[in-house]
């Protein structure tokens, strides 16, 4: 509470607001209330009249709550909620005015993560509704380009305009997944790991023919987490990429990774115990106070080429991940982010069996979609790399199919299943009726996109491999290879 006299000059501080505006009694008093509180509009950062002003010009009527900017004697900002009222004499005269704030600075965090966190879920739901059937046309056009490339000769120039299109499929793919990320319900899929190798490979392969160089500080004791690699590896090139972009000149970019023990006093939003802290700080132009409040808002971006997905789906990873991801910037001085992931008390996972070094194999294949498209490049592709192939339009025909070649006598090896099939039984209810016929059945889950936790945990529902659209040919039969290996009297060509 601050009062003045009916010209504005301070005559009362109390303690609170001495705390807030870092003015002690004795320097503030007789000083203008404009020196001691000045106030300025949240957004656009313009000086506001005092509120002794505002009510002496207007004592009738009502004050009610205005939400202001303040800047301290220290040079900080403060958000605070003020309202005035006139003081009054025995004769009802206005002898000076009472301002009353409160500092609602860390409640504006709450409030503005609380607004983000909004977008980023209604980003969710659009995401989730349009990667279904965006992924199933990638599949079908990426197989297509495939099975073009093998029946063209690779002096043509048609070739040359495949192995480009082909290309530009990659990129289609990585942008989708940028955009999955944002999906309710598109959990990673973590495993223990020591993510030290993850960090300076990605951060290598991002900064290579950079001017810039990089200086690594990683703890040779970094505690295991539990992670999705290829997420985690997402927000790290997106740091870097940020980074070499704010030092086109050159300069030094900074990558630090430590065990740090979070307590219950302290002003991150995470919960007490074990995580560890990625530091990412480069040298460059800095960002603005004005742009920093929005770089994690979807789909804005200062870039001319950008897509402003960079940071959001960064965000969004490391919330998936239950960690937290900071930022401090100064212009003319540099950016600094720091992301804290959970350590995990789990040992570090074994490597996962490496990929199919070949595109040949052999066995018997159902392929189940309710895409035809995707049936018919899937088939022939297989059918290529020298699989016989059964393809199926939804999960009532896959059951009859399976028990049929069961019952013939030529068994099917693995089943790729599609995970959602509108209108009718897909992937989690038909791999339970397959069990019922062959508790020993392999099948592959795949989808474009899930709000159910299936994709990120297979395992748990009978599934042995998972396959993400849109998948490749070497990404199939990869797929299928590890199925069969989980096989020991199955041989793989």
């Amino acid at each position: 509470m601050i009062t003045t006299d009916i010209n504005g000059l301070v005559v009362l501080v109390n303690k609170s607001a001495e705390r807030i505006t870092g003015w002690k009694q004795s320097e503030a008093e007789k000083q203008p209330l404009q020196t001691i509180l000045p106030l300025f509009d949240i957004r656009e950062k313009t000086p506001l009249a005092t509120p002794a002003e505002r009510v002496i010009h207007h004592p009738e009527m009502p004050d009610l709550l205005h939400r202001v900017l303040l800047k301290t004697a220290g040079g900080t900002e403060r958000v605070l909620e003020e309202s005035a009222s006139v003081i009054r004499d025995q004769k009802s005269a206005i002898i000076g005015v009472v301002v009353v704030f409160r500092d609602i600075t860390d409640r504006q965090k709450f409030e503005t993560e609380m607004q983000r966190t909004q977008k980023l879920e209604s980003l969710g739901l659009l995401a989730g509704g349009i990667a279904h059937d965006f992924n199933n046309i990638l599949t079908a056009i990426f197989g297509n380009i495939i099975l073009a490339k093998m029946e063209v000769d690779h002096d043509s120039s048609g070739y040359h305009r495949l192995v480009e299109a082909e290309k530009s499929m990659i990129r289609a793919k990585e942008l989708t997944q940028q955009l999955l990320t944002f999906a309710k319900g598109g959990a990673p899929v973590k495993e223990t790991a020591d993510i030290s190798g993850l960090i300076t490979d990605s951060t290598q392969f991002m900064m290579s023919g950079s001017p810039s160089r990089c200086e690594f500080d990683i703890a040779p004791d970094l505690w295991p987490t539990d992670v999705d690699k290829g997420q985690i590896s997402q927000v790290i090139n997106n740091l870097v990429i940020n980074a070499n972009h704010a030092m086109p000149n050159g300069g030094i970019l900074h990558v630090s990774a430590e065990n740090v023990h979070l307590t219950e006093v302290s002003s991150l939003p995470l919960p007490p115990g074990r995580y560890v802290k990625i530091m990412i700080r480069d040298e460059g132009t800095g960002i603005s106070k004005e742009n920093l409040a929005r770089i994690f808002d979807p789909y804005y971006t200062t870039k001319k080429t950008g897509s402003g997905l960079g940071l959001s789906s960064a965000l969004s990873i490391i919330r998936k991940h239950n960690g937290y991801i900071d930022v401090e910037s100064e212009l003319g001085v540099g950016t600094t982010f720091s992301l804290y992931l959970p350590a995990s008390d789990k040992p570090v996972e074994q490597a996962p069996i490496a990929e199919a070094s070949h595109t040949m194999g052999s066995g018997y294949v159902l392929v189940m979609d309710d895409e035809e498209a995707i049936r018919d490049v899937s088939s022939r592709l297989l059918e290529h790399m020298g699989y016989r192939v059964e393809v199926a339009g939804s999960g009532e025909d896959a059951i009859e199919l399976y028990r049929m070649a069961l019952e013939d006598g030529d068994p099917l090896d693995v089943v790729i299943m599609d995970l959602t099939i509108p209108g009718g039984m897909g992937g989690k209810e038909a791999i339970a009726k397959l069990k019922e016929i062959d508790p020993e059945v392999r099948v592959i889950v795949s989808s474009g996109y899930s709000n159910d936790p299936i994709m990120a945990n297979y395992h748990e529902y009978g599934f042995v491999g998972v396959l993400t659209k849109p998948y490749s040919g070497k990404e199939m039969a990869a797929a299928i290879e590890r199925a069969l290996q989980d096989d020991p009297d199955k041989k793989v060509d």
